[in-house]
């Protein structure tokens, strides 16, 4: 029985490496034929689209810093999608996990060290509550978490906007911009000439955390198998009820906890006046890296790179920077469908099987 597992796991792990690449491949083949079409200068828009994130250290710089919130976000969907719950109040949990952690570097004079961490954890406790709404709603009166929670977002944009602009902004600053925060809130750059700060450890850390919880606790098994079949959890003697609600808390906890990290490790002071624009990118992430915590920061990582190299493309040619979403769609799309390549799974399967016996 082990040993047929252990075939099973390793058919899987080739075949989904193989849909994988040959994803990426097609997404690139179509942008090739696309920039040919477009471009006056194709290869050399290539050129910066897949060499210009690595062209400078600085730029290097850009894909880590962009992959560290889009990691938040993406163990936060993986989180709740994990327990089949299409919440996306991440979005909304991100943006006030900001807001809380500005308004905590502003309000609570502490320690250095200690004050972003108390920041940290206030904005993560208030984006689990945000997302914990849809579950309760959903709980008593079986409303969608999907609308109830896309609905939520725009009262946590205005939400923040107003306590910041209202009780926070600095009249100086010449921009809708929040008071300077203090230096002890501030996470510390960690490599010259770039905007890398802690917050890459913190993200290391709940990565960590997030994979131990949900392959080697009892909630986390739950949570699997809740997603996988409510009803056979649920006669199995699992409160899918508890389930629900405490998946959509952690997956806003680390949303909240993705905000902080990017307004105190970025920032010098609250400057968002409207939703970032990778808000929604947590569930491109998740269904790159499959909702598997470990996967998710290569997921991160890669979309971060794909990101730099367009903005780089654009600026350095003649193709707009609309071209990644038509890159970006396309892996989508190869990576998220389940059929495909799924007959040439069934022959490496067959293949492993006969070669065995």
């Amino acid at each position: 029985m082990l040993k047929q597992w252990l075939k099973k796991q390793s058919v899987d792990s080739k075949f989904e490496t193989l849909r994988f690449s040959v994803a990426i491949i097609i997404a690139l083949l179509v942008a090739f034929g696309l920039i040919l079409l477009v471009s006056k200068e194709p290869f050399e828009a290539l050129r910066h689209l897949f060499l210009g994130p690595i062209s400078k250290f600085r730029k290097i710089g850009n894909v880590v810093e962009t992959a560290i919130p889009l990691t938040f976000l993406g163990l936060s969907v993986s989180v709740m999608f994990s327990a089949n719950q299409f919440n996306m109040g991440s979005s909304g949990a991100l943006f006030m996990g900001g807001t809380v952690a500005a308004i905590v570097g502003l309000t609570m004079p502490l320690p250095t060290g200690i004050h972003p961490l108390v920041a940290l954890l206030f904005a993560g406790v208030v984006g689990g509550l945000i997302t914990s709404i849809p579950a309760i709603i959903k709980l008593k009166w079986n409303a969608s978490e999907l609308v109830s929670s896309l609905m939520l977002n725009f009262v946590a944009l205005n939400l923040g906007l107003y306590l910041i602009m209202n009780h926070f902004r600095d009249p100086d600053a010449g921009t809708l911009a929040s008071f300077k925060f203090p230096e002890t809130a501030l996470l510390p750059t960690l490599i010259k000439g770039t905007r890398i700060h802690f917050g890459i450890f913190i993200v290391i850390f709940m990565v960590i955390v997030i994979w131990l919880f949900l392959a080697k606790t009892k909630w986390g098994y739950a949570l699997r198998m809740t997603g996988m079949n409510m009803n056979f959890a649920k006669y199995s003697g699992i409160s899918t009820a508890a389930v629900i609600l405490y998946s959509q808390f952690i997956g806003g906890f680390l949303a909240g906890m993705g905000g902080a990290v990017e307004v105190l490790g970025m920032y010098d002071r609250f400057r968002w006046q409207m939703m970032p624009t990778y808000a929604f990118d947590g569930v491109i992430v998740a269904v790159l890296g499959k909702q598997n915590p470990i996967f998710v920061p290569v997921a991160a990582i890669l979309l971060a790179y794909i990101r730099v190299g367009a903005d780089t493309m654009s600026v350095n040619s003649d193709v707009s920077y609309e071209m990644i979403s038509i890159i970006q769609g396309f892996i989508i799309i190869m990576i998220a469908a389940n059929a495909f390549l799924k007959h040439y799974r069934q022959k490496m399967v067959v293949k492993e099987a006969t070669s065995h016996d």
